[in-house]
């Protein structure tokens, strides 16, 4: 494939799976109601990081290691637990939560990039996906050398990128147009969501044993 090849399908493949609905999708939504729009950014930003570092992995064969039974199973268990936790200190938050209470301190930008993150550790099918689909997108890409791996891994992370700053934008934008208590039920929605995810990966991976 030529390098513009690379970088539509990597682009192309992120983005329909972006546009999936999951637990970080869940979670830009929500807290683009609490952080305003910068959340999408911060929290690609930390999924970046993780992906990166997934490739960087996955170049140097270690895949081969983790594509084990027992290891993506605890990995789908740790997974689960998260986005439980994630899901119920969402919905605990919700009462408090107020227009004039959206954060915009720069202080919270830490928060946001570790839960990209963790949101991402917390999701089993964004391992899976990577040692599968990803890693041979990755092995294809691989053949034009370290170019090839930088077209691949910029359509990827950019197509996150273009869409998550979309939501996050359009969603700190709403409040112009949404009552506070709209707001609320959206995030109980959002929160509930993230625990449901949460139980039914846990639930999965029990039923493989």
């Amino acid at each position: 494939m030529s390098y513009l090849s690379i970088f539509a399908v990597s682009f192309t493949i992120a983005l329909s799976g972006a546009l999936s609905p999951g637990p970080l999708l869940t979670f830009v939504i929500a807290g683009s109601l609490k952080y305003g729009g910068r959340t999408g950014p911060v929290v690609i930003a930390g999924h970046a990081v993780l992906e990166i570092l997934m490739v960087a992995a996955l170049t140097l064969g270690i895949g081969k290691l983790i594509n084990k039974p027992i290891i993506i199973s605890a990995v789908s268990i740790t997974g689960a637990l998260i986005l439980l936790y994630s899901g119920i200190a969402l919905l605990r938050s919700i009462p408090e939560f107020s227009f004039d209470g959206v954060i915009t301190e720069t202080r919270y930008s830490s928060t946001l990039f570790l839960q990209g993150i963790t949101m991402s550790i917390a999701n089993p099918y964004w391992t899976v996906w990577w040692l599968t689909i990803g890693l041979g997108l990755l092995l294809s890409s691989s053949e034009k050398g370290l170019i090839g791996l930088s077209f691949f891994f910029t359509g990827h992370i950019l197509a996150d990128i273009i869409w998550y700053s979309f939501v996050s934008y359009s969603i700190s934008k709403s409040k112009k147009f949404l009552s506070l208590k709209v707001y609320k039920r959206i995030l109980g929605i959002c929160a509930s969501i993230i625990i449901l995810f949460g139980i039914y990966f846990g639930i999965s991976t029990f039923k493989k044993f």
